[in-house]
């Protein structure tokens, strides 16, 4: 189905999703199933891009709203618990389309729904989302104060959102410019990546293949270390997964800077197309973000055909998004 035709059917079923009445019982087995409909979202949000499923999870999210307030004591907080992790969700969908203001508004959903569900790590997680929002607003030291809050108490929160919280507070600590804090939160983090069996939460620590060394070639690129950046991107670029088109083309933008950085323009421009493909397909205001890091860094290219070419490259996925 093209993302028009899906968009629009989606849009066509939002006044369907109503719950008839807030005073019916609400049943705990609709827990389980928008635990498997969240599931479904995360995968095609790979596939599809933020615009193609923002409509739908934001009424699920309406919806669940109305079933947390309807619900009886046990089973709201089961029901608070999923919401969170749709509220998280919506907002990242918001992040990804480039509107980081209805972002926030959907991260501060997700935290007071985090804390009705009286669940540590829904808590924590919700202030390493917060966390990841102020990572692209280069707020470094707000970055690390919310990810030391998550981990307050990290003894009693899973491996899986441990490791969140960390490479969250690593990307901070690359916006500070603390190289060895990147390398020993990474390193921390890593160690309780295999200890992780089950992806719970939604933080793609296993949806993501190479999770933490992603992280880290994006700090070392983010800290100026373009060779090590680059080293790193060669090495996981090539093993990451067709299913995982849209990261990759992120990664292939931040490689892209890394290239241009080390004075080799046309391996930038190459990776610039792969990335430009990706935009074209999922409508990622992120990985145009990082496009248009490529274009800075080019710059001393700009008069050159080389520099021309990039533009070609530029210049439909510019105006599609």
């Amino acid at each position: 189905m093209e993302r028009r035709t899906f968009v629009s059917a989606a849009a066509a079923a939002l006044p369907a999703v109503a719950l008839p009445s807030v005073s019916r019982p609400v049943d705990p087995a609709l827990v389980l199933y928008f635990e498997q409909q969240l599931a479904g979202h995360y995968q095609a949000d790979m596939l599809l891009g933020p615009r193609a499923l923002i409509g739908t999870v934001t009424a699920q999210c309406e919806l669940l709203g109305q079933l947390v307030d309807g619900a009886d004591r046990d089973t709201r907080q089961r029901m608070a618990q999923v919401a969170t992790a749709f509220a998280a969700f919506a907002a990242w969908l918001y992040l990804d389309a480039g509107d980081p203001a209805t972002a926030l508004r959907w991260h501060d959903s997700a935290q007071e729904l985090a804390h009705r569900s009286r669940d540590r790590e829904a808590v924590a997680c919700s202030l390493v989302d917060r966390a990841m929002a102020r990572t692209d607003q280069g707020a470094g030291a707000a970055v690390v104060d919310l990810c030391d809050a998550a981990l307050m108490d990290a003894r009693r929160i899973s491996p899986e959102v441990q490791v969140f919280a960390l490479q969250q507070q690593a990307h901070g600590a690359s916006l500070t410019g603390e190289r060895a804090d990147v390398d020993r939160l990474l390193d921390r983090a890593g160690r309780l990546v295999e200890r992780v069996d089950v992806e719970v939460r939604g933080t793609a620590c296993l949806r993501t293949p190479n999770y933490v060394e992603v992280q880290r070639a994006t700090c070392y690129g983010r800290l100026g270390l373009a060779e090590e950046a680059a080293r790193l991107w060669d090495q996981l670029i090539p093993a990451a997964p067709a299913s995982a088109r849209r990261d990759i083309g992120v990664w292939s933008a931040r490689s892209a800077v890394a290239s241009a950085v080390l004075r080799e323009p046309e391996r930038a421009v190459e990776l610039a197309r792969e990335a430009a493909g990706v935009v074209r397909a999922t409508g990622s205001a992120r990985a145009m973000r990082e496009l248009e890091a490529v274009a800075t860094a080019m710059e001393p290219w700009q008069a050159d055909q080389i520099g021309r070419d990039l533009a070609e490259v530029l210049a439909p996925v510019r105006e599609g998004v």
